[in-house]
């Protein structure tokens, strides 16, 4: 086991609303070696992205923990945390809103490198763009383009370059791949791989797409209504998932075979609130193994085997 670079501790974020409080991450803890990539899963709602932007301060957290490099990332004032993202990056699901439409190619990737005074000189700036245009797959011809005239795959690829600009350590990628077609998100997620094998970045990638985390992650998250209800490595939790909802998830990944399909498990029942949550199993109306411990008291989590942390009653049943 290396050191962590990113560890998290009992990590919560509510909102007010009109009808209570929306619990939308409620005590979650993990960490990240440094070089490894935690995958997140879960269905909209569940507070995948709500975790990503509450690690770099873009939305408050209520409270809880975020040690990242030996800082606690929670006690940095606004000055002290414009400096530590030049460590924290974000890449974001949307290419196309994420940009600045009034702005070039260069002018994009540019900007964060200018705001951290990484580079003063203006032509060797110019030259660390072209050398991160390379990195990410984009032609020199396109230096002076607008967002508009360029596909889905090119606007990722800057928002990649963008995030790259400033050597950061860490790159929250948020479901970058899920507004792009099928080839096109081979080729990001490839290149994702591969930056990670040159420079040593961890990620942590937020998906609602199994079979994408698979192959990217070394471990994988598992949310459900701001809850973590499993974690595990990759292999470990695709050959023995413990927790029905991860059950369900990866019965619904498409099989290319005719014969030998496993059995899809169907969820049925309505979504649980996360306003005003009740301390119950926030799965157990959806739950096809539900028992009436189950709408009385909720599960804790578990670690069951080295590395694998379960929250079901189940556990406690086997």
């Amino acid at each position: 086991m290396g050191e962590p670079l990113l560890t998290v501790k009992n990590l919560k974020k509510y909102f007010q609303k009109p009808k209570g409080v929306l619990h939308a991450v409620d005590d979650v803890s993990f960490t990240i070696e440094a070089g490894k990539t935690l995958g997140i899963v879960g269905e909209s709602g569940c507070g995948k992205t709500t975790i990503g932007r509450t690690l770099l301060r873009l939305i408050e957290p209520t409270s809880g923990q975020i040690i990242f490099d030996g800082q606690d990332v929670m006690k940095l004032n606004k000055k002290e945390m414009r400096h530590m993202r030049r460590h924290m990056q974000f890449i974001f699901q949307d290419p196309f809103s994420s940009l600045n439409p009034r702005q070039t190619i260069a002018q994009t990737i540019e900007e964060p490198i200018v705001l951290a005074g990484l580079i003063p000189d203006r032509d060797k700036r110019f030259m660390r763009v072209l050398e991160l245009m390379e990195t990410v797959g984009l032609a020199e011809r396109l230096v002076n383009t607008y967002p508009h005239e360029l596909d889905g795959g090119r606007r990722q690829r800057i928002g990649i370059a963008r995030a790259l600009a400033v050597n950061p350590k860490f790159i929250v990628c948020d479901e970058p791949v899920s507004a792009l077609d099928v080839s096109i998100q081979a080729q990001i997620l490839n290149l994702l791989k591969k930056i990670q094998r040159d420079t040593g970045i961890t990620y942590i990638f937020i998906t609602h797409d199994l079979s994408v985390v698979n192959h990217f992650s070394n471990d994988i998250m598992v949310m459900y209504l701001g809850r973590m209800i499993e974690k595990a490595p990759s292999e470990m939790l695709f050959a023995k998932p413990l927790h029905p909802y991860t059950r369900a998830l990866l019965s619904a990944i498409p099989v290319p075979r005719i014969h030998n399909r496993p059995e899809r498990i169907l969820l049925r029942g309505e979504i649980s609130s996360p306003i005003d949550p009740e301390p119950i199993c926030r799965f157990a109306a959806r739950c096809n193994e539900a028992m009436e411990i189950c709408h009385c008291k909720e599960p804790e989590l578990q670690e069951v085997e080295p590395g694998h942390f379960v929250a079901c009653h189940l556990i406690d049943r086997a």
